[in-house]
């Protein structure tokens, strides 16, 4: 049975808590590396805080899916899980962003921000991945890709938004420096009124969007009594993955190992390259700091508008290829620009790379699963994105080390050069697109 069309309002109430969910996300990208910097780490054990995050959501987002396939309750299916992650969220933004303000030492308050931080994670994804698997859920074959694009837009938007909080409160004059070891008031003002939206949001789609009943669901999938009986084995599951499932991953290796580099090193990165310091104490480096979340605001831009141009491409995977290719050139670019305005060129070209990250994987995806088990196969599919985000954290200090400066007053210098790096992966990405097989799975 075909399920219904639905309107674009109802596409768009679906994926509208989406918005707040990003803010989230844009704040620990744009300002994670800078608050453990802040807190007193060394530049080239940097990576090495990223690896929790994605080893949490690579343990989590299978289960949450599996489980969440199999719940049937009066809030719904997916969106017990999404009040869940949301509500730790806000806690842990609440927190995150004072570790430097309870008077503890530099390990210590390392390692509490190490713990918020890998909560922080696992709370947006486990309230990121149901709105992915909602659409799949209840929007039919041709309306998917209007609603992931719908979703893409909210995305992209509440990015942008998440990047601008700490240099627009900057501006309106909340301080942007303090003592050291202490996040400046501005991120933490920031975080606070992430939170804050994050909740209202999605409360908002909690409210506007009733998920189908079980027999719905079995109707409009093609789900039998027997299938309904079934228990949900992860390790099966992915031995009988689609090829799809793999090839794709594959692309996704590579990407996300690129981005967790630019989320690391961009305010050290542009901090030396454009404003001639490394001194994390310094207003300069603060000043790197905001700009950073301005560099990831005109990236959203460029997502926002290059993922108007995805739709013009006869081909998905040509699209694909060249929107990651554009991405490496805007990744390898930003290591010879040392003009803080023209590396608007190199994260407009990234933001390119993102807009079919964004999209393009997941439609790919789901158009090769049945509804039995979408749910296990999404969660499943995180580990495409945790999994390289863990390598590259791993490997990313001997990669500084090996290919950066030297050490200035104990501080790793050249953390721009982990850009190259990141470039590099993309155009590996860029040609292992054209492994992906389109043809269905039966």
């Amino acid at each position: 049975m075909q399920k219904p069309n639905l309107s674009f309002w109802q596409m768009w109430n679906l994926s509208f808590g989406f918005f707040g969910v990003q803010i989230a996300y844009a704040l620990q990208s744009a300002n994670i590396s800078r608050i453990f910097a802040t807190l007193g780490a060394d530049p080239h054990t940097l990576s090495f805080f990223w690896v929790l995050p994605p080893l949490m959501g690579m343990i989590v987002q299978p289960i949450v899916g599996a489980m969440s396939d199999k719940t049937w309750c009066r809030f719904g299916r997916r969106k017990p899980y999404l009040y869940v992650g949301a509500i730790v969220a806000i806690i842990v933004m609440a927190l995150l962003p004072n570790a430097g303000s309870f008077n503890l030492t530099v390990k210590a308050a390392l390692a509490f921000g190490a713990l918020m931080l890998m909560l922080l994670d696992t709370s947006i994804n486990m309230a990121m991945q149901p709105f992915k698997m909602m659409v799949g859920d209840m929007v039919n074959e041709e309306q998917k890709t209007k609603a992931y694009s719908i979703q893409s837009l909210l995305c992209n938007a509440g990015s942008l938004v998440g990047y601008l909080f700490p240099y627009i409160f900057t501006w309106i004059g909340i301080s942007n420096v303090a003592p050291e070891g202490v996040v400046p008031a501005s991120v933490t003002w920031s975080f606070y009124i992430g939170a804050l939206i994050l909740i209202l949001c999605v409360l908002y789609t909690g409210a506007k969007v009733k998920e189908m009943n079980p027999e719905e669901y079995a109707s409009f999938h093609g789900i039998k009594e027997q299938d309904k009986q079934e228990s949900t084995n992860l390790v099966h599951l992915l031995l009988h993955a689609p090829k799809a499932f793999w090839q794709i991953g594959l692309v996704q290796f590579f990407c996300w190992f690129a981005f967790l580099y630019m989320w690391t090193y961009t305010t050290g990165g542009i901090a030396e390259n454009v404003w001639g310091t490394i001194d994390v104490a310094s207003a300069e480096y603060q000043a790197a700091g905001d700009w950073t979340g301005v560099l990831f605001a005109v990236q959203a831009i460029g997502s926002i508008l290059w993922a108007m141009v995805i739709p013009m491409f006869r081909s998905a995977k040509v699209a694909y290829s060249i929107s990651l290719l554009l991405g490496a050139l805007g990744f390898i670019s930003a290591y010879f620009i040392h003009d803080q305005y023209m590396l608007f060129v190199s994260f407009l070209l990234i933001g390119c790379a993102w807009a079919a990250m964004l999209a393009l994987p997941f439609a790919m995806l789901t158009n090769s699963l049945s509804g039995k088990s979408l749910g296990s196969y999404m969660g499943l599919f995180n580990g495409t994105i945790c999994l390289p985000q863990i390598v590259a954290s791993l490997v990313g200090g001997m990669f500084l080390v090996t290919f950066g400066g030297d050490k200035i007053n104990g501080v790793q210098s050249g953390q721009i050069v982990m850009f190259v790096v990141a470039g590099i992966a993309l155009l590996l990405a860029s040609v292992a697109v054209f492994g992906i097989s389109t043809k269905k799975s039966e």
